[in-house]
């Protein structure tokens, strides 16, 4: 018994095979067009390159599984979120999708807030109307090309595009819903509040799910395209936050994740919805059923070091200059990075705050200047951690996952200045990997996601905080701490 996991990303779509025993066999990728930016600000995909690139994946993954090959019993679906597909009544896309990275809808956010409340937009959705989120992507729509609006019959996010075509079947999961700002979060059902204030028929909107369960089969056609047998059971899956963090087995509330890419992510699974009355955290639903999690968001983690290498050692590789600065001290003799290349979101919700490093001498070499940047990512991820402390989120175990995960040098950092240990795995394959899991528990084969990431996921190894690096990281981070508001008084 196989089963197929998918990831709609943002730069291309990744299908794997997993195995009964949770091991990857197969996987493949087909790259997407690149996105439209017609203005700063803006960011456009055509969902038919997505499908384009889905049945492009599905057929390598297939392919490339060994023989014997067994039939696929199950497929899970994860990609980017917050993207706004919009179809009309015949199911035809009638504009490119605004996505997760289309920042034009500021106004619309304000409009938004203004109409129903800050405080009764978090108590009815748990988040702020920020950017990023669905629904003001469907009010710029309704603004500035209200002929579209009139048209709209179906909204929906990319991989649930992509779920459409293979099913014919609107259906979207309730992590994926909670990052549309159009889901009563706590009660995990659609706000019929925040549809009206915003002008949206609920009719437009697909049936929500919980993200290991059945919501649709593979069709006729579909099968005749992608190689997969008609009937073929498909779970509802997650957005790729919520997937990814059960690729790593962040399940239980305690379990918390901190991923490096080129943002960085500190995700936690809770017990109950968690709601920062300042909205500096996201709380969506978890892809486990009954469970929640926290997020908090660094703007530029993995893209300040790619920054930093590009722009002054673009001869060198990423190992070599961790090794490199690995010689430094921790606390950089006193150098420090603010990581704000694209402002920054947790805890400071601020786009227009810029980076900096502060606190150079003649003493600092290049190395210092690695380090710093290293440290000064896990400062910022470290606000997140505070944040947990303030409103009582338990963290009991830290996995490291991206970029921050594979260098010894990163690792060590990350652990003394979180002041837990942290793990990483034996294999980090992703949200794809996470949604076959999804899969498997769908089709019966695993009673559920504890028992499936049970078999699938190895601990590679643990590493403890450096009681020296502890001390030095604690006086370290008040330091750094200033450095937001002396930055924010520069505007």
């Amino acid at each position: 018994m196989w089963f197929l996991g998918m990831d709609v990303g943002t730069g291309g779509t990744r299908a794997v095979v997993v195995d009964a025993n949770g091991k990857l066999i197969a996987g493949a990728a087909a790259e997407h067009a690149p996105m439209k930016t017609a203005h700063p600000g803006w960011a456009e995909q055509d969902p038919e390159d997505w499908w384009r690139a889905a049945k492009a994946a599905i057929h390598g993954a297939l392919a490339a599984a060994p023989e014997p090959r067994e039939q696929i019993a199950a497929i899970g679906l994860t990609g980017q979120m917050h993207g706004a597909v919009m179809l009309d009544e015949a199911g035809q896309v009638l504009r490119p999708a605004l996505i997760w990275c289309d920042t034009r809808t500021q106004p619309q956010c304000d409009w938004l807030t203004e109409k129903i409340g800050y405080e009764r937009l978090i108590e009815l959705t748990c988040n702020p109307a920020l950017p990023n989120f669905t629904v003001t992507k469907i009010l710029w729509v309704k603004e500035h090309e209200p002929e579209i609006f009139e048209k709209i019959r179906h909204i929906m996010c990319p991989k649930d595009y992509v779920r459409y075509r293979l099913t014919g079947e609107f259906a979207i999961d309730v992590q994926e819903a909670s990052g549309t700002l159009l889901l009563d979060v706590t009660n995990r059902r659609w706000s019929k509040e925040v549809a009206e204030a915003a002008g949206i028929p609920e009719s437009w909107l697909p049936k929500v799910y919980e993200s290991p369960e059945v919501c649709a089969r593979i069709s006729g056609t579909a099968a005749g395209l992608t190689g997969l047998a008609a009937g073929t059971p498909v779970v509802a899956g997650a957005g790729d936050q919520g997937a990814g963090a059960v690729g790593m087995g962040i399940l239980q509330p305690g379990s918390v994740s901190a991923t490096i890419g080129t943002s960085g992510v500190v995700f936690a699974a809770t017990a109950a919805p968690t709601k920062d009355p300042k909205g500096r955290l996201h709380t969506f639903c978890h892809a486990v059923p009954g469970l929640w999690h926290v997020m908090g968001v660094t703007q530029s983690a993995g893209l300040s070091f790619r920054w930093l290498r590009e722009t002054f050692f673009a001869a060198e590789n990423y190992d070599a200059l961790t090794a490199w600065a690995a010689a430094v001290p921790a606390g950089s003799e006193g150098l420090e990075w603010a990581p704000y290349l694209l402002g920054e979101r947790t805890p400071h919700l601020d786009p227009e705050v810029r980076a900096a490093f502060a606190g150079i001498s003649t003493v600092h070499k290049g190395e210092h200047f690695v380090r710093a940047v290293l440290e000064g990512v896990a400062y910022s991820l470290q606000d997140t951690f505070s944040l947990f402390a303030e409103l009582g989120i338990p963290v009991k175990g830290i996995r490291l996952g991206g970029g921050g995960a594979r260098g010894p040098l990163w690792r060590k950092i990350q652990a003394g200045i979180y002041g837990h240990a942290v793990e990483v795995l034996t294999a980090e394959e992703g949200g794809a990997f996470g949604c076959a899991l999804m899969a498997g528990v769908g089709a019966g084969h695993w009673a559920d996601l504890d028992e499936a990431c049970a078999v699938a996921i190895e601990v590679a190894q643990r590493i403890e905080p450096d009681a020296k690096d502890v001390a030095a990281y604690k006086a370290g981070y008040a330091k750094w701490r200033k450095l937001y508001p002396a930055l924010k008084s520069l505007r």
